[in-house]
């Protein structure tokens, strides 16, 4: 019988399709009826391939889960963003296929992304989730994510809150 492995690797070129594909179907689960549906459309349509290609690209920090050779999440992270938050690092996205949730690539993915900003040099880290996003405030507050920061984001005219986590010293 074959076994199937789960990697967590660095995002290349020839991921970028995959991508796409992964980020248009979490962002319709995750975000469908929250952020309005004109609104995530464009959102999704903008992340097309040859955009995932320019970011793999340029360097920007971009962790893929390779199941089986099927890219099924993906996490991007750098420097903070938010000068009010007293950390350095900030995974700006993690996501997952629908399909994939529950199962520990999130946590595995969530992982890896914390010891790549750490070796970085980035030892304390912080996450922003939309409050109406159950799956996310419930997964990092899993994860020990203390939330200490509340903000909001419009879209198409729809104000939604966020809450920022932190986690003071990466694992």
């Amino acid at each position: 019988m074959p076994t199937i492995t789960a990697e967590i690797r660095f995002a290349d070129p020839k991921d970028a399709s995959a991508l796409a594909s992964v980020h248009e179907s979490a962002w319709r689960g995750a975000y469908s009826g929250i952020i309005p549906h004109r609104c995530l459309n464009g959102m999704i349509e903008r992340r097309h391939s040859s955009w995932w290609t320019r970011a793999v690209n340029s360097g920007a920090g971009i962790l893929v889960v390779d199941y089986g050779g099927e890219i099924v999440g993906y996490a991007t992270m750098g420097r903070n963003r938010t000068n009010a938050l007293a950390v350095r690092g900030e995974i700006y996205e993690l996501y997952l296929k629908p399909a994939y949730q529950g199962v520990g690539f999130g946590r595995r993915l969530f992982n890896a992304s914390q010891r790549l900003l750490k070796e970085r040099g980035f030892s304390s880290v912080a996450v922003w989730a939309l409050v109406d996003n159950a799956m996310a405030t419930q997964f990092y507050e899993g994860m020990g994510g203390v939330a200490v920061a509340d903000g909001e984001e419009c879209f198409d005219g729809k104000k939604l809150r966020k809450v920022a986590y932190v986690w003071p010293k990466a694992e």
